[in-house]
C-alpha cells in the first residue's frame, strides 16, 4: 500500500509534464523526461500506472513527430486508445511515411485494440491521397459508411481531398453535393481540385456558385481561384478577385495571396497591373520574381524577363531551378545563346548544372540556337537515368533536321537502361517521318506497340503522317480508321489528309475534309493548308476554290499567306492567270515573296509574261539575292524569244554579284 503511495507522487508529475511537453512539441524536454522515468525505475514497475507513462510518452513522442521512440513503445502497450492511434498514423504521415500509416490502420481493424473515429478516417485518407491509392480510398470510404462517420464534416473534407489528389473528380463531386454543411474548406478543396486536374472551367463556376451561397472566402479560396482565372485569362474575375482581397484585407502580409494575384495578371496579359501588385508588395520571395519572370516571358518581352532576373539578385533573392529554367527556354526561342551561356556558367558556379529541370533546359536551348554539339555536352554529364534530358536531345537533333543522329541517340538511350515514356516516342517520331523509310518505320512501330504506348491518340498520329510520307497510304488509312470517332482531334484529321494531297490524292483530300466537317471537328489553319495543297497538286480547281469560299465565309479561320499561295498556285497551274492576279490583289495584307513566285511559276508555264514581270519585280525587291527569281524571268523572255531582254536578266545578275548556282546530277 505505501509503495502504491510512494508512486502517485512522481506519476501525477510525470501525466502533467508530458501534458506539457505535448502542448508545445518539446521533444528535447520529452527526451530528458524520459530518461528520468526510465532511471527512477517508474517502467519497472508492472500495473496499469507503468502503462499510463508509457502510453502518454508514445503519445507525446509522436505528437513531436519523432518515429524512432514513438513507434517501439507503440508495440510495447498491450492496449492503445483511439487518441494514441490517430497520433501515430498523423505522424508517419507528416514524416511520408504513408504505408505505414495505413499498417497502423490495418492493424487497428484487425486487432480490435479500439474502434476507427472520424480522426482516424481523417488521416488514413490524407495517406491515401498522397499515396495516389484510388482503390484503397475507396474501400475506407466504404468503412465510413458502415461506421456512420460519412456525414462527418473532417472526413467528407477529408475524401473530398483524396478523390481530388487522385483525380476522380466525379466521386469527390458526388460527395460534395451530399455535404449537408459545406465549409470554406470544402469549397476551396474542389476549387483547388478541379484547377489542379486542368478543370480551370469548373473551378471558376464553382467559385461563382460558393459567391452565390454567401460563404465567406478567404486567403485559401484566393489562392485557388486565381490560378484558374489566370489560365483562362478571366480578367474582368480576376479583378472581381482583387477587389474580394482588398475589401476583406485577405492580402495582408499573406504573400501567397499577392503572389497569385501577380500571376493571374501576368497570364492575362496586363503586366502593368502585375507590376502594380509587386510595387505594392513589402516582401518578394523566389516565388514573386518568377511569376513576374515567367510573365514578361509569356508576353513575348524577353528583355524585361531578364532585366526582372537582375532585379531579383540585386534584392538578395537567389533564382531556383524553375526560373533559371524559363529563362533558358527563353534564350533558344530568341536565339540568345551567349546570354544563354551565361545562364549556363551561373548554374555551375551555383551547384545547379545537376538539376534535371536546368539539363533539360541547357539542352534545349542549345539545340534551338543550333548548337547541338554543345546539348550532346549537356547530356554527357547529365544524370543518365532521367529520361527528360534525353527527351529535349531527340527533340533538338529533330528540329535541326537530324533525322539519324536522333534515331542513334534513341538506341544509346535504351543501352542505357534509361526508360523512354510518352514524350520520348512523341519526340523521336518525327524523326522517322523525315526519313520516311518504311522499314525502320516498322521496327519503331513494333517497338512502341510491344510497349504498350501505341493506344495514344498522339502516337497514332505520328505513325499515320509516317507511313503517309513512305507512301503507304493503306497502313496510314487503317491507323486513321483504328481511332474511335469521338476521339479523333484535329490534328490527325491535319495529317491523313496532307497525307493524301502531297501523294497527289486530292479527291481523297477533299473527301476526307468534308468528313471531318460532318463529325463536328471545327478546320484550323493546318487543315485549310493541307487540303487546299492536295486541291491544288491535283489540280481540283472548282473543289478549291469552294474551299476557299468556305473558309472566308462560313468558317472562323482567317485566310493566311500559305491558303493565298495555295489558291495562286492552283489557279495558275490551270492557266487561270488573270484569276490568280486578281486574288492577290485582293488580299488584306502585303503578300509576301511565296505569294508572289507561284504567280512567277505559274507564268513560266504559260509563257505570260505582262504578269511574270509584275511578279518578278514585286520578288526582285522582296528576296533580291535569290537567283532562281532572276533566271525564271529569263526563261519566260527565252521561251518568248525575247533574248535581249533574257540577257539583260543576266547581265542585272552580274552586276549585283549574283550566280545561279550550278546543277549537279546523282548518277
Amino acid at each position: 500500500m505505501n509503495g502504491r503511495k510512494h508512486l502517485l507522487k512522481p506519476l501525477a508529475q510525470c501525466r502533467s509534464l508530458l501534458q506539457r511537453f505535448k502542448a508545445t512539441r518539446s521533444l528535447t524536454n520529452t527526451k530528458l523526461l524520459h530518461a528520468r522515468i526510465i532511471a527512477s525505475g517508474l517502467l519497472s514497475t508492472s500495473g496499469s500506472a507503468a502503462q499510463e507513462v508509457l502510453s502518454n510518452l508514445a503519445l507525446t513522442y509522436a505528437l513531436c513527430g519523432h518515429v524512432r521512440h514513438a513507434a517501439p513503445l507503440f508495440d510495447e502497450l498491450p492496449e492503445r486508445s483511439p487518441s494514441l492511434c490517430n497520433a501515430l498514423i498523423r505522424m508517419y504521415n507528416l514524416c511520408d511515411r504513408h504505408y505505414e500509416a495505413l499498417h497502423v490502420f490495418v492493424r487497428m481493424l484487425a486487432s480490435g485494440w479500439c474502434p476507427p473515429d472520424n480522426f482516424t478516417y481523417t488521416f488514413v485518407c490524407k495517406a491515401c491521397s498522397d499515396l495516389l491509392l484510388l482503390d484503397v480510398g475507396f474501400a475506407v470510404h466504404g468503412k465510413v459508411f458502415a461506421a456512420g462517420f460519412d456525414s462527418d464534416a473532417f472526413v467528407q473534407n477529408a475524401l473530398l481531398a483524396l478523390y481530388m489528389n487522385c483525380g476522380a473528380m466525379a466521386a469527390a463531386r458526388k460527395v460534395f453535393d451530399e455535404m449537408h454543411e459545406r465549409t470554406v474548406v470544402s469549397w476551396n478543396t474542389m476549387i483547388s481540385g478541379y484547377f489542379k486536374n486542368a478543370y480551370s472551367g469548373e473551378a471558376v463556376l464553382l467559385f461563382k456558385s460558393m459567391m452565390n451561397a454567401g460563404v465567406e472566402p478567404d486567403s485559401a479560396t484566393v489562392v485557388s481561384v486565381l490560378p484558374a482565372c489566370g489560365n483562362l485569362m478571366e480578367l474582368n474575375l480576376g479583378k472581381c478577385v482583387h477587389d474580394i482581397v482588398e475589401e476583406k484585407g485577405l492580402g495582408n502580409e499573406n504573400i501567397a495571396v499577392s503572389n497569385a494575384l501577380l500571376d493571374m495578371y501576368a497570364k492575362c496579359g496586363r503586366m502593368d497591373a502585375a507590376q502594380a501588385v509587386i510595387n505594392e508588395m513589402d516582401k518578394r520571395d523566389v516565388v514573386t520574381w518568377s511569376a513576374m519572370i515567367n510573365g514578361y516571358l509569356l508576353n513575348g518581352d524577353v528583355r524585361k524577363a531578364l532585366d526582372n532576373c537582375r532585379l531579383m539578385q540585386f534584392h538578395g533573392v537567389k533564382p531556383n531551378p524553375v526560373t533559371v529554367s524559363s529563362l533558358l527556354s527563353a534564350c533558344g526561342s530568341s536565339f540568345m545563346l551567349k546570354i544563354g551561356r551565361c545562364f549556363h556558367g551561373w548554374s555551375v558556379r551555383q551547384k545547379l548544372e545537376s538539376d534535371v529541370r536546368i539539363e533539360t533546359a541547357l539542352i534545349d536551348m542549345y539545340a534551338k540556337c543550333k548548337r547541338v554539339d554543345l546539348s550532346f555536352h549537356v547530356l554527357a554529364r547529365a544524370l543518365q537515368k532521367k529520361t527528360a534530358p534525353w527527351n529535349a536531345i531527340l527533340s533538338g537533333c529533330v528540329h535541326n533536321g537530324l533525322a539519324k543522329e536522333a534515331i542513334q541517340a534513341f538506341k544509346q538511350m535504351l543501352i542505357k537502361e534509361v526508360e523512354p515514356n510518352l514524350a520520348t516516342v512523341n519526340s523521336l517520331l518525327p524523326a522517322y517521318a523525315i526519313l520516311a523509310d518504311l522499314q525502320q518505320a516498322m521496327n519503331i512501330h513494333g517497338y512502341v506497340a510491344r510497349s504498350g504506348l501505341v493506344r495514344n491518340v498522339e502516337i497514332i498520329t505520328g505513325f499515320i503522317d509516317i507511313y503517309a510520307k513512305c507512301g503507304r497510304l493503306e497502313s496510314a488509312h487503317e491507323l486513321f480508321n483504328d481511332i474511335p470517332r469521338n476521339e479523333k482531334d484535329i490534328v490527325v484529321w491535319s495529317v491523313i489528309i496532307a497525307g493524301y494531297g502531297m501523294h497527289g490524292h486530292g479527291e481523297a483530300a477533299v473527301l476526307l475534309f468534308k468528313e471531318m466537317v460532318h463529325s463536328g471537328v471545327n478546320p484550323n489553319v493546318v487543315t485549310f493548308t493541307s487540303v487546299l495543297h492536295a486541291c491544288s497538286h491535283a489540280g481540283l480547281v472548282e473543289e478549291g476554290l469552294d474551299l476557299f469560299n468556305f473558309m472566308l465565309h462560313n468558317n472562323r479561320v482567317r485566310p493566311h499567306f500559305d491558303h493565298y499561295t495555295c489558291m495562286v498556285d492552283l489557279l495558275g497551274r490551270a492557266g487561270r492567270l488573270q484569276e490568280a492576279y486578281g486574288l492577290i490583289r485582293t488580299m488584306p495584307f502585303k503578300p509576301n515573296h511565296a505569294v508572289w513566285g507561284a504567280l512567277l511559276g505559274a507564268c513560266v508555264i504559260h509563257e505570260n509574261v505582262e504578269l511574270g514581270e509584275i511578279a518578278a519585280k514585286w520578288l526582285f525587291e522582296l528576296e533580291p539575292e535569290n537567283t532562281g527569281n532572276y533566271v525564271l524571268l529569263a526563261k519566260i523572255y527565252s521561251a518568248l524569244g525575247r533574248w535581249k531582254d533574257a540577257e539583260d536578266i543576266r547581265h542585272m545578275m552580274k552586276k549585283i554579284g549574283l550566280r545561279k548556282a550550278p546543277a549537279h546530277s546523282l548518277v
